[in-house]
């Protein structure tokens, strides 16, 4: 005789997460550490060279931090105003900002010695970037002008005004010292060459307020974020669109590259960072915070992740190497055990007799047939409070036998009673509706 079939009350649980490599990777990050800063974290940056410390830039002061203590390293504090946008040069040496004053400022990372003030912008200064030569600045400013300026002589070689908004974003190429992308409120992208003209070479539209611009490695492609998607150009192509990005219901306030710049980070004002696969555009995880995201950054060896607020918190995740190497440790000595212990795969394999699988209580009525009693069952306080999916399961079973009206026509009142305070009490779970309701 073949065996009865159980009632399957699996179709109501919540589906799991699917399991990659990225979602593994990405939740090796320990307990986030939270630093309260005065004011929103405008801008996080992470020096390129070790121990890859990170500047947070926030109200009136540029403030650098130990990754490992999370503890401030030096303190950046010669600003009479907001300062924005502060960012390391690529050998670690120098850190240039901006700010509400309408200059820009570079200081000695080690001295904190203020070593040149760039003057000449009318409004205030919100980006700057060293060009790959390491002897140029780039600004960006609300004047809606981008200028570069030469480092050893304090002077401006350059100067693009062609957008008509305040302009917010931008970047200078990770290969060339005299190409520069500019994002603006005036939802375009203008790709500029200093050694041409003063005119940009191609201009690309958006279609929303530009709020980060990046370039990847290689300097062929640069992304966009604004409003709710993040757009791929082919800056040699002249401005080809290469993908179109939306997974954010919020405006993107910031972009990084992580994992060897294979992966893209997006925050958002969603309080979501989403992570791409660069080669394929696709997100691969998701990391939820408590506010919205204004800036964030990761360091060169993929090792910390650091996220600032409009409520001027700064989150520091970072990778327990520690705990990874105790398991690494475990593992060779597991592996040292078996010269001693002898090979475990190499057994005798003893075949445990499996008894008769017992049925449920509810199975057992249903397999003889008696309706009315497995309804009382199913209706006691047990199952209607903590496991209702199995009481779901088991009136769709009676409804496919056309056995439940059988159950219900011989109850009495307050039988019938506690039936349909269970279907009141559960009919508003989506998992039960369609059910409940048939």
């Amino acid at each position: 005789m073949s065996l009865f079939k159980k009632t399957n009350a699996k179709i109501f649980a919540k589906p799991s997460e699917k399991v990659t490599p990225d979602v593994i990777y990405w939740k090796q990050l320990g307990v986030p550490v939270l630093l309260k800063e005065f004011g929103p974290i405008n801008y996080i940056d992470f020096s390129p060279v070790e121990p890859y410390h990170f500047a947070v830039t926030s109200s009136a002061r540029v403030q650098i931090y130990n990754p490992i203590t999370k503890l401030v390293h030096k303190n950046l504090s010669k600003f009479k105003e907001n300062a924005y946008g502060g960012t390391f040069r690529s050998d670690g040496q120098l850190l240039c900002a901006g700010g509400d004053e309408k200059v820009v400022k570079l200081f000695d990372v080690h001295s904190k010695s203020l070593l040149r003030v760039f003057k000449g912008h009318s409004s205030a200064v919100h980006r700057c970037y060293f060009t790959s030569d390491l002897t140029h600045i780039t600004s960006f400013s609300d004047d809606k002008t981008v200028k570069i300026w030469d480092i050893p002589t304090e002077t401006k070689i350059a100067e693009f005004s062609d957008h008509e908004d305040y302009i917010r974003a931008g970047a200078t190429s990770p290969v060339s010292p005299t190409t520069v992308i500019s994002g603006s409120y005036d939802k375009t992208l203008k790709f500029y060459d200093s050694r041409t003209s003063t005119t940009p070479v191609f201009t690309v539209n958006h279609g929303h307020p530009v709020e980060s611009v990046l370039f990847l490695p290689s300097g062929g492609i640069f992304i966009s974020a604004g409003g709710t998607e993040l757009r791929v150009w082919d800056a040699i192509a002249g401005g080809r669109l290469l993908a179109r990005i939306s997974h954010h219901h919020k405006t993107i306030t910031c972009l990084c590259l992580a994992s060897n710049n294979s992966r893209l980070l997006s925050g958002s004002l969603d309080r979501h960072v989403k992570i791409y696969d660069v080669s394929t555009y696709k997100p691969v995880h998701n990391i939820d915070y408590a506010n919205a995201i204004l800036s964030i950054g990761v360091s060169g060896n993929d090792e910390t992740l650091v996220a600032g607020t409009v409520d001027g918190i700064v989150s520091v995740k970072r990778r327990d190497i520690e705990k990874n190497s105790k398991t690494e440790e475990k593992k060779i000595k597991n592996k040292i055990s078996y010269r001693y212990a002898g090979d475990k795969l190499n057994v005798d394999a003893v075949i445990k007799h499996e008894g008769r699988d017992q049925l449920s209580q509810h199975d057992f009525l249903l397999r003889k047939f008696q309706y009315g009693r497995v309804l009382d069952r199913i209706l006691s306080p047990y199952f209607a409070n903590k496991a209702p999916q199995v009481s779901v399961a088991v009136m769709q079973e009676l409804m496919r036998r056309k056995g439940l009206q059988k159950a219900l026509v011989l109850k009495k009142d307050k039988q019938l009673i506690s039936f349909l305070k269970f279907c009141f009490k559960h009919i508003s779970d989506y998992r039960f509706t369609m059910t409940l309701i048939d």
